[in-house]
């Protein structure tokens, strides 16, 4: 059984508590059933060691050109549509929306294909940290506009935890109109999507959908120590891999999430590349813009925590403090969040904030949707009795 600090950055399973080694195993409890969704993160960067384009883009670039795509620049000049209608929000969105080329500095060819869309009009531009993390350190990053325009781009700000980063125009050029951003917290299931992004290297793509469920709990990772969580939005609309980072949008055009992850029957790259199964997840545009906003003034992502060591493996019944943390450490840090709220290792949570704690993951996709000083409620089980108490969430700056 692994575990993890509940809020913290935990890498992948086996979990590490505080950053620090692996808690000792404790006896599996039996699993009812979960509603964590382990999607691959990588699976949706197109291109290179960091998410293949695969098999089938490589035969295709070897027959003719890498794309067919027509700009929103090539629209007809009596394009008119009716307000409201999907190809009057598509027009209207386009233009601010970017495909993104990473490039790593470190090993030749390694890199990919993402998504991201102006965010201010300075020059940021909002995208996955998956997307762009090969060329973080040494690297080069693109954006190119739907007209076909591209500039260079520098980071600056990667969030891996929340899966969000924030990009930069060198030399951006002026009158770039930003996304509006939407609210997600009024987001209705059964309401319509409209996804933006490059798929398989097609870049300005637009698919539909809507809105298939709220608060879904998701732990998403690349097989490595990029792990991250969030409580998504998931959506029917058709997101495949080159599609992370781009906007997921609302029937009037307003960003709602931003499109990170995808439940595949498959994995890999080449021909069994996963693909669209209808069930992709996006991050709350709520949680994406309070830390857009933080990587924007400080470079570095502040992530809320309760100060207790969770056990990341078990799902079913709830989040379990560790008997002990990291090296024998104390699970629940003294004059913690948790340890003031009265958590003692052992307890149970099985609700927080209002919603259903099932597993560790879904404790820490919870857990960040809120901020650092937030009062949230908190539901546990302790020798079999259930109590409420309420915790203040206490705040970690960056990822390391």
């Amino acid at each position: 059984m692994a575990a993890a600090s509940a809020g913290g950055l935990p890498p992948a399973p086996p979990a590490v508590p505080s950053w620090g080694e692996p808690v000792p195993p404790s006896a599996p409890r039996k699993r009812t059933g979960g509603l964590v969704a382990a999607v691959l993160v990588a699976a949706l960067v197109a291109g290179g060691i960091g998410g293949g384009i695969g098999y089938w883009a490589a035969q295709r670039e070897d027959q003719g050109p890498a794309s067919t795509t027509v700009s929103s620049a090539d629209a007809p000049a009596s394009f008119k549509r009716e307000p409201g209608t999907v190809a009057a929000v598509a027009a209207k969105a386009l233009p601010s929306v970017v495909t993104i080329q990473a490039k790593s500095g470190e090993v030749r060819g390694e890199g990919g294909t993402g998504t991201g869309f102006v965010y201010d009009q300075e020059g940021h531009i909002v995208t996955n940290n998956h997307v762009v993390a090969s060329a973080a350190e040494g690297g080069t990053l693109s954006a190119t506009f739907s007209d076909g325009r591209t500039y260079d781009a520098e980071v600056v700000g990667r969030a891996e935890g929340y899966d969000v980063a924030v990009l930069k125009l060198k030399d951006a050029p002026k009158g770039l109109k930003p996304l509006p951003l939407g609210d997600s917290d009024k987001v209705a299931v059964g309401d319509s999507t409209i996804a933006i992004g490059a798929p398989f290297g097609l870049s300005n793509t637009v698919t539909t959908g809507i809105i298939s469920a709220k608060n879904r709990p998701v732990a998403s990772g690349d097989g490595g120590r990029n792990n991250s969580y969030m409580s998504a939005l998931q959506t029917d609309a058709s997101i495949n891999p080159g599609n992370s980072g781009g906007p997921l949008l609302d029937a009037s055009g307003a960003v709602i999430g931003i499109n990170s992850a995808i439940q595949s029957t498959g994995g890999g790259f080449g021909p069994s590349q996963a693909g669209s199964i209808g069930l992709g997840f996006a991050i709350p545009v709520n949680q994406a813009k309070t830390v857009a906003e933080q990587l924007i003034k400080t470079g570095k992502p502040v992530y809320p925590v309760i100060g207790a060591t969770v056990n990341m493996n078990d799902k079913g019944k709830g989040a379990t403090i560790a008997e002990q943390g990291a090296g024998g450490t104390a699970s629940v840090s003294p004059d913690g969040p948790a340890a003031k709220a009265g958590l003692r290792p052992g307890d149970v949570i099985t609700g927080f904030g209002g919603h259903p704690i099932d597993s560790g993951p879904t404790l820490i996709s919870e857990i960040w949707t809120h901020k650092p000083g937030d009062s949230v409620e908190i539901t546990y089980e302790r020798d079999g009795k259930t109590a409420t108490t309420t915790v203040v969430l206490g705040e970690r700056t960056g990822d390391s």
